[in-house]
């Protein structure tokens, strides 16, 4: 068998926890929450969101644990501060991705798994997140949700028009090809290769080839998606 991911196995004991709570004597977030804070990896998030009012800009949100990985495209503990809702500078992200999200799993007592692709700041990111509000006879006082990212890209400071060639070399380079396995593949010398990755290189305002791979597929992930596409696993 497969061996578990990270946030597989957080989410099976969140909502093991979850599901031996009872909605007659509502449960206290930690009572949830206290089994997996050890077992969190460094791309995952774990949140918890105070119910305190009926405007969810004034709900009061607080990082358990927050992400421990370093990146210079985003700081996403800036992006995410503790306090109400309302704070988080972009507003977009959070009514497209988060919020509509929020009040349903509260209206229906329901967790949700899923998958989440949308954009912050312009970045195209992707992340898995599990959400469970508190079972309660009348209104949740409390929605934990914990989330793991999957990428995260810039989007190209220009907007390329790529040819079937240069299509079929950003398909070969994704995959982990070199310039001479492309050159073979696609039947050309290697330096053509070579001149069509400098000239998108050029083109998208990438800095080396590693960073144009990360734009090439930010690029066809924005051509490819809707702006926001959430699917329950």
């Amino acid at each position: 068998m497969p061996k578990e991911t990270p946030f597989a196995v957080v989410s099976r004991k969140l909502l093991d926890a979850w599901l031996a709570s009872d909605s007659n004597r509502p449960a206290d977030a930690i009572d949830i929450y206290r089994g997996v804070v050890d077992l969190l990896s460094a791309r995952m998030r774990l949140t918890l969101i105070r119910i305190d009012d009926g405007d969810p800009w004034q709900w009061q949100m607080r990082a358990i644990r927050t992400y421990g990985f370093a990146s210079r495209l985003l700081d996403m503990a800036k992006l995410l501060p503790d306090g109400p809702l309302g704070n988080v500078t972009d507003r977009q992200f959070m009514e497209h991705a988060v919020v509509p999200r929020m009040q349903e799993v509260i209206q229906n007592q329901q967790p949700v798994i899923e998958v989440v692709k949308t954009k912050v700041f312009g970045l195209s990111v992707g992340y898995d997140r599990i959400m469970l509000a508190q079972k309660n006879t009348t209104r949740p006082e409390w929605v934990i949700t914990c989330t793991m990212g999957r990428f995260m890209f810039v989007a190209p400071q220009k907007t390329a028009e790529l040819d079937l060639t240069d299509e079929s070399i950003v398909q070969l380079l994704v995959e982990g090809a070199t310039a001479k396995e492309i050159a073979a593949e696609i039947n050309v010398s290697p330096r053509t290769v070579e001149h069509r990755l400098e000239r998108m290189k050029d083109r998208m305002g990438a800095r080396n080839l590693v960073q144009l791979t990360a734009m090439l597929m930010a690029h066809r992930l924005g051509h490819s998606l809707p702006e926001l596409e959430m699917r329950r696993d």
